[in-house]
């Protein structure tokens, strides 16, 4: 159908410029359409002798060539973790966490940190009140925990919720600080699975380079290493594109043969922010790493963990 003669020349270019695209765009899809379906058809005609698959291109199989990147058993990996902050873990200490927050933290922040209490074992809830960080963490230290954990909210109004994260292994560190999203709880799920006081599986994947190891050796050493295959339970950390995905699951078998995964929560995602040698000290204290946001995030293809 042909523009109104009374239309202005202007809208007339405007209105053949998007049929023009709307048609090139078409025939872009039907000649897509045409080579997928001669390839599906020379695949079952030659078999074995047709033309493989093409790999797509992701972002992850087009990651930015990393120096840090190492693989699972690399050695030096494993020198530095026999001789890095976390040795009572390895002579048998079962971990211990202490969870706190802000100072006058959100409903939601208080509930978030009940949640964590069912998916980290051996941890504790300690309300903040008027107490610095350095006397919450000088009380751990003296009450024997393992590690504190400081949960953070973000700004005022209705929509206060958990936003950052920081954790730090005790007595001497180091310290991670986390950005915090999509915090779901247990409540919030479909259908989810009851929670037990068992001991979970931890799952520890995507962490490929030696920052990514150090930030996984710290969640390693949060959970003890006895586990309770009773409980069916798994918590799992799934680093993808520098994003954390934390969830926590229960394995259903419906029979011998099947075998499905039942939420549990509490789900979150975390973002690395910063890693801080000993303590946490935003004043004085050491970084090994910081991310800067406008260097770090110019290529897409670049990972961090």
């Amino acid at each position: 159908m042909a523009p109104p003669e009374n239309m202005s020349s202007e809208k007339k270019s405007k209105i053949a410029r998007i049929k023009y695209y709307q048609k090139l765009k078409l025939e872009k899809g039907m000649r897509k359409l045409a080579r997928r379906e001669k390839r599906k058809k020379d695949r079952e005609e030659l078999g074995e002798e047709a033309v493989p698959k093409e790999i797509p291109k992701t972002l992850d199989n087009m990651r930015a060539p990393d120096d840090t990147f190492v693989s699972d058993d690399d050695e030096e990996v494993e020198m530095d973790e026999g001789d890095d902050e976390y040795q009572e873990y390895e002579t048998g200490v079962d971990p211990k966490l202490l969870i706190t927050t802000c100072p006058d933290p959100c409903r939601r922040t208080r509930e978030f940190c009940q949640e964590l209490l069912f998916l980290f074992p051996n941890s504790e809830y300690f309300m903040r009140k008027g107490y610095r960080v350095k006397q919450i963490t000088q009380y751990a230290v003296n009450k024997g925990y393992t590690d504190i954990m400081i949960i953070g909210d973000s700004g005022g109004g209705s929509g206060k919720r958990p936003y950052s994260m920081i954790l730090s292994h005790l007595p001497q560190g180091p310290t991670h600080w986390y950005r915090l999203s999509s915090v779901q709880f247990q409540s919030e799920l479909d259908s989810p699975a009851e929670r037990t006081e068992h001991y979970p599986e931890l799952v520890l994947k995507g962490f490929q380079t030696r920052l990514g190891k150090r930030i996984s050796r710290q969640f390693q050493c949060m959970f003890p290493k006895l586990k309770d295959d009773a409980g069916r339970a798994v918590t799992t950390f799934f680093n993808h594109r520098d994003f954390i995905f934390v969830r926590s699951h229960r394995y259903i078998f419906d029979s011998m043969d099947k075998v499905r995964l039942q939420h549990m929560g509490p789900h979150f995602t975390m973002r690395i922010r910063s890693v801080q040698s000993g303590l946490f000290d935003p004043r004085y204290g050491e970084y090994e790493w910081f991310r800067k946001k406008k260097e770090m995030d110019k290529c897409r293809r670049k990972f961090h963990l």
